[in-house]
């Protein structure tokens, strides 16, 4: 039942923020994009432009707009947002606040047989997100330029699934541009296939292989605010926390890995209450005080 509550507090709470950040219903009913101010605001997740009902703009395509623009290489306020989101949150962003990770844990939860990955390839297949976030997010915007020195947002234009997605509301409410659609859109769509179906087969395989924006989260999972903990004392080895993980975390060699989204299955499925969230001066502070316990001991 625990595990049960934990998952259904969850997925209200994906549910509350999709909601929140595709806000605009006049956008879906008249078909066209969102053009109020909260639209210069970088939400933490993928939530594209591109999607009537957005409020605001996706982070990774804002940071794609400067760096392939020709006045602009940097933007302090992108970066900022970013680093102000993973500083703070980690990827607990990616476990409760990403539109397309509700829509993939969704799309897991249809009962037919899974796929499990080899440990080895995996591992490997793990680090090509941060070759994504290299290749296609910073570094082509910057080296290919046209006559104007104009760069292309190349993985938004060229890969993100989730900027599709958002996309098929505004094609299907203007016939206009339903006459345009050609290649890239098609080729969009069958990328977008590709991860629905996988979805539904593996946990989160845009999450654990594709996502530029969780390999940036990745990055700050040891150093952000909001930390898992476990006490070594409480824990018995029974390994019941890997077992229910969905990113395949070793949970007891190194529970904030750069791929923990923070769901809290681990925690929930601890049956000696081993595992802690929380905001890591709590953790320090209570490190402080055995430490303190430990001198007026000696």
């Amino acid at each position: 039942m625990k595990k049960v509550s934990q998952e259904g507090k969850r997925t209200f709470i994906q549910l509350l923020f999709a909601a929140f950040f595709n806000g605009y219903a006049a956008g879906f009913i008249k078909g066209h994009i969102f053009q109020g101010k909260t639209k210069i605001l970088c939400v933490p997740v993928l939530n594209c432009y591109s999607c009537p009902g957005a409020l605001g703009s996706c982070p990774i395509g804002s940071l794609q707009a400067v760096i392939s623009s020709r006045k602009h290489r940097f933007s302090f306020y992108v970066l900022g947002m970013i680093m102000l989101f993973g500083l703070l949150l980690g990827r607990l962003v990616c476990g409760f606040l990403c539109p397309f990770g509700l829509l993939q844990d969704l799309l897991h939860k249809i009962p037919i047989k899974k796929i499990k990955i080899n440990e080895k390839v995996d591992k490997v297949l793990r680090y090509f997100k941060y070759v994504v976030l290299a290749i296609l997010v910073i570094l082509l915007p910057i080296l290919i330029r046209d006559d104007f020195n104009m760069g292309d947002t190349w993985f938004c234009k060229y890969v993100c699934p989730a900027g599709t997605m958002a996309g098929i509301p505004l094609i299907l409410a203007n016939p206009a541009l339903q006459s345009v659609i050609g290649f890239l859109f098609s080729w969009k769509m069958c990328l977008l296939l590709i991860v629905l179906i996988s979805s539904t087969l593996i946990h989160r395989p845009f999450c654990k292989y594709l996502c530029p924006l969780g390999a940036i989260y990745g990055l700050f999972s040891r150093f952000s605010l909001y930390q898992m903990d476990l006490d070594k004392e409480k824990c018995v080895g029974c390994h019941k926390c890997e077992q229910v993980c969905p990113m395949q975390v070793k949970c007891t060699q190194n529970i904030n890995s750069a791929e923990c989204i923070r769901c809290g299955r681990c925690k929930a499925a601890c049956p000696e209450n081993a595992i802690d969230s929380t905001f890591g001066f709590k953790i320090k502070r209570e490190s402080e005080k055995n430490h303190g316990k430990d001198i007026k001991g000696s």
